[in-house]
């Protein structure tokens, strides 16, 4: 088995199941309790939340842990959005990239009333900073550009787009859910920043939201006033030490693991462009250490990823969650590819377990995988 599709999900470190057995059956109280079993929970918690606070450089009640990225990315920018509408302000502001989670949050917020600003990116999926600028207002109460792109792995000028949003007085948040652990994170001037713990070798069901402390956010859930009231509910402890157990051990190895997973993303992006009429998606520098995204005309990304799995290698068209919906990448046609080219895409994505063995394989394997579905290809000469 070679597993190319780290954006997709990540294997639990045994580090990280290690750390967090204890607090299934041994230190299994509710948080909340008052006796010694909740306290045991309690202090385990809030160790977990001072550790991703120094990780992140922000204040420990600044944390808020929850069930996914998915869910800090809707906290974030609706409740932002409910907080700021107190105020008259009811305009956001996100790439025409974003992760689904985001965009969806977005078309629900324009069906209840809100205004969005869908801001173009370049052939390379790089976010338009004038056109950024342009399209903040004096209602606009945030603006949501990811750290990284997880279909074609660009990374975003995240430092000059928080200097627009700091000069213009709108808050900014970034989901780096793909960077984080990949890359170096500037958190400096980012009001609030997303992540999750299964992609870095983490336990699933697990994110949280770093929210600056002058960032005032509504809830979505009520109840006993979880997470500093911000996000009620029983705190999920084993997972969250899982997670943050996660987060210390890839920072600790992300300057040599990053550089070993260049050099073999290198090496696929060189061979794969050996093969004709073929395609990469995303900037050719500026982009994830463990990323390579390709189109390959006259091809169907399915099955491409479905003749790969024969040979026991497993990647994907790009988000696993919207490709079972069959549709072409919101993303790929963002950066101006036709949906057909779109529709041919492949996304191999590198971590920790791989190796050069695995890559040379894939290298063999990738072109005479290509040229068996193009010979069946109506389109194709």
């Amino acid at each position: 088995m070679i597993y190319f599709d780290n954006a997709a999900t990540t294997m639990v470190r045994s580090e990280v199941l290690k750390s967090m057995l204890p607090f299934f059956c041994k230190k299994y109280g509710n948080a909340s309790s008052l006796h010694s079993k909740g306290i045991e929970a309690k202090k385990a918690l809030e160790s977990a939340r001072e550790k991703a606070a120094r990780i992140l450089k922000c204040a420990r009640e600044e944390i808020i842990f929850c069930s996914s990225a998915t869910e800090a990315n809707n906290l974030a920018i609706k409740g932002l959005a409910f907080e700021a509408k107190k105020n008259g302000q009811n305009h956001l502001v996100v790439s025409a990239i974003e992760h689904h989670c985001v965009l969806n949050t977005a078309e629900w917020l324009k069906e209840n009333g809100f205004k969005v600003t869908y801001v173009p990116v370049d052939k390379y999926g790089v976010v338009d900073l004038k056109a950024l600028e342009k399209a903040i207002d004096r209602k606009t109460f945030l603006v949501s550009v990811m750290y990284a792109n997880n279909e074609i792995g660009t990374i975003e000028p995240i430092k000059e787009i928080a200097k627009i949003c700091q000069e213009k007085g709108v808050a900014m948040h970034s989901d780096a859910v793909q960077a984080f652990g990949k890359i170096p994170l500037n958190t400096k001037k980012i009001s609030m920043l997303s992540l999750s713990s299964h992609k870095i070798y983490g336990p699933k069901g697990v994110g949280l939201l770093m929210k600056r402390n002058d960032v005032k956010i509504e809830p979505l859930l009520h109840g006993g006033g979880h997470e500093f009231g911000l996000r009620s509910g029983t705190e999920n402890v084993a997972g969250i030490v899982g997670f943050v157990k996660a987060m210390e051990l890839v920072l600790k190895e992300m300057p040599k693991e990053s550089k070993r997973q260049a050099r073999m993303r290198d090496r696929i992006i060189g061979k794969a462009l050996d093969i004709p009429e073929t395609l990469l998606n995303g900037h050719p520098k500026q982009r994830l250490p463990n990323n390579a995204n390709f189109s390959f005309r006259f091809v169907e990304g399915e099955s491409i990823v479905m003749k790969l799995s024969e040979h026991g290698i497993f990647a994907s068209t790009g988000s696993a969650c919207s490709s079972p919906k069959l549709e072409p990448s919101h993303v790929l046609l963002a950066i101006g590819r036709k949906p057909s080219e779109a529709h041919g895409s492949l996304r191999v994505t590198l971590g920790r377990y791989n190796n050069e063995k695995e890559v040379e394989i894939f290298c063999e394997v990738l072109p005479e995988v290509i040229n068996e579905l193009r010979r069946m290809s109506p389109f194709w000469k």
